[in-house]
């Protein structure tokens, strides 16, 4: 009983050591970050991004300051104005500022969304490079490198998709 115990325990360590090597020996993984990032398609998208965040965030930085400038003159005027006419003036400039809020919130909201919807253009286009790349070069999987917690430098293939995707996107445009 005891032999027949230590066959089956023999033959399951054996299997599951086959089994866990010959999965090894085909799994590879992928920097998605990396790629992202330096594609020339990504990197232009981030670019282009960037461009146009400094832009609204300057543009919005000129407003604010023409709205304290405007704050500080209706400070000044408050002694020479009427009551009414003050609390009228400052209701607008509420009012204004309000609405600079709304603006840049659309604005870098709408940003954001052009930043998610180029990451998902691009990661629709690297999901059939990759599954090509899987099927020419015999790979069983392709894991995200936030999931490996330890890897053999040569199982990365970062660098060969990024050279097929660029080869294949250019831009995003």
């Amino acid at each position: 009983m005891k032999t027949i115990k230590k066959k089956l325990i023999l033959y399951t360590l054996l299997i599951l050591f086959y089994s866990s090597n010959s999965f090894a020996d085909n799994s590879y993984f992928i920097d998605f970050g990396k790629v992202l990032n330096k594609s020339k398609a990504g990197a232009q998208a981030q670019i282009d991004l960037k461009k146009r965040f400094e832009t609204e965030s300057s543009k919005f930085k000129k407003q604010e300051s023409d709205l304290r400038k405007e704050e500080s003159e209706i400070v000044e005027k408050k002694k020479i104005i009427t009551n009414e006419e003050y609390k009228t003036k400052v209701e607008a400039l509420r009012k204004k500022v309000a609405d600079l809020q709304k603006n840049k919130q659309d604005s870098f909201k709408a940003i954001a969304q052009s930043r998610s919807k180029s990451k998902q253009t691009l990661l629709k286009t690297v999901n059939p490079i990759i599954k090509k790349y899987m099927e020419d070069n015999n790979i069983r999987i392709v894991l995200d490198k936030k999931s490996v917690i330890l890897g053999d430098t040569t199982l990365e293939i970062t660098n060969q998709i990024i050279d097929i995707l660029n080869k294949s996107l250019i831009s995003l445009k």
